[in-house]
């Protein structure tokens, strides 16, 4: 038998073990309102971000709505083409062909910029003009090396227009060599420029998705860049968004040389954007759109490979800074991972909350998965490329810190000097 003092201790054990469990188990419910209270108010922080972005943010994603009208110029004008070239031997031959074959009734001269190429581009570039015996309509410039302080698809950009001085074009069409033009293209793109009465026209073209890696990756680097520069902001003079897309850039040469020419933009990796900026602020208009016709025939394959593409540049659209850089990836996950985390809350009102939330970003992104003839259910994989997306920015930034940003074709046009 206990001794009285025996049971007294152990009746005054067995409170406290009764007062322990109570109390852990008001910490525990505690915890979870409070888990649940801060999971709605996300929940419903993530649904006015999605409804901002889906009916407030320009309408980046209607991209039916920035398509170029079917009329066509009544002007005939004379315009000059540059093409800078970097060992594209393989596919300059159909974008010259592409531009000789324009359906246009204006006058169109070819400068092809032979930026030190080693695999023969301006022996491809000839005989491309050969066969269509155009050889009169396409002048081969070869490049000078690199100038100190100038990014090299901008020193080739400057080239070509300085050895088209001499033709006084009234336009200069900026093309990649790995474009193909659609037949119409140009007229078109000279028909909006004067009917809107433009400074600046430019198109996204569309980019390769053949493979697993660019169905997955490439409508979401579209659909990013048209969040970022949304085309209604970007043709409306009152607002400060200004953008463009490089691979297609129709611009007047007076508002060109309004924008201070390219020694403007000398070092900018994102020359397109920063040549768009430049003309908007000299008091040009300007204007964004797509196009299902004419297309980059050069392919990224794979996920390294875009990876490689996204992170040639990415750090330098945060301007370089290790705080934009963070608010970057703060901002992606709230806006493309939180949704989901919400939906499977605990909390009924949370995962509803998120549900729509989720809806409103998976319609948003329908448009250009139906532009690039993708299936729609794969509109649930945008959050994972969106964290691709994000690993590609934080490479960049790496890249640059070591000193190797901006890659392309053996030269490094982002790197962070030693010192700086």
């Amino acid at each position: 038998m206990r001794c009285p003092a025996q049971a007294r201790r152990l009746n005054r054990g067995r409170t406290r073990a009764r007062q322990i469990d109570h109390a852990n188990l008001e910490s525990a419910l505690t915890f979870q309102r409070r888990y649940d209270f801060d999971l709605l108010s996300l929940s419903i922080f993530v649904l006015i971000i999605w409804l901002y972005l889906a009916f407030f943010h320009g309408q980046f994603w209607r991209v039916s709505s920035f398509q170029l009208p079917k009329h066509l110029p009544r002007a005939r004008p004379l315009i000059a083409a540059i093409i800078p070239a970097r060992n594209e031997a393989d596919v300059i031959g159909r974008a010259i062909t592409s531009l000789l074959t324009q359906q246009f009734d204006g006058n169109l001269r070819l400068f092809v910029v032979d930026d030190n190429s080693t695999d023969g581009t301006a022996n491809a570039a000839r005989a491309s003009a050969g066969m269509l015996a155009a050889t009169n309509r396409v002048t081969v410039v070869h490049g000078a090396p690199l100038a100190t302080g100038w990014t090299g698809k901008v020193w080739a950009m400057q080239q070509g227009r300085e050895a088209a001085t001499q033709i006084k074009p009234d336009y200069f069409l900026l093309t990649d060599a790995d474009i193909e033009h659609s037949p119409d293209n140009l007229a078109r793109m000279v028909a909006q420029a004067e009917h809107g009465s433009f400074d600046l026209v430019s198109l996204m073209v569309k980019l390769r998705s053949d493979t697993l890696a660019e169905k997955f990756v490439i409508p979401a680097f579209i659909y990013f860049f048209f969040l970022l520069y949304p085309p209604a902001r970007i043709s409306d003079p009152r607002s400060r968004v200004a953008g463009a897309a490089g691979g297609c850039i129709l611009i007047r040469s007076d508002a060109l040389e309004r924008a201070g020419g390219f020694s403007a933009i000398r070092s900018n990796v994102i020359d397109d954007c920063a040549l768009a900026a430049r003309v908007k602020q000299a008091g040009g208009r300007i204007w964004l759109g797509v196009t299902k016709s004419t297309r980059s025939i050069r392919g990224y394959r794979t996920f390294a490979n875009i990876r490689n593409m996204i992170a040639r540049s990415a750090f330098h659209q945060l301007r370089h800074s290790a705080l934009l850089l963070l608010l970057c990836v703060a901002g992606m996950l709230l806006t493309f991972i939180a949704p989901f985390v919400c939906v499977f809350a605990r909390d009924r009102a949370a995962g509803w909350i998120g549900s729509v939330a989720c809806i409103l970003m998976f319609i948003t992104y329908l448009p250009i998965l139906r532009l690039y003839r993708i299936n729609p259910l794969t509109a649930v994989s945008l959050p994972l490329a969106a964290v691709f997306y994000l690993e590609a920015t934080i490479v960049s930034a790496i890249r640059y810190w070591r000193g190797r940003g901006g890659e392309w074709k053996g030269r490094f046009a982002d790197a962070q000097q030693n010192g700086s």
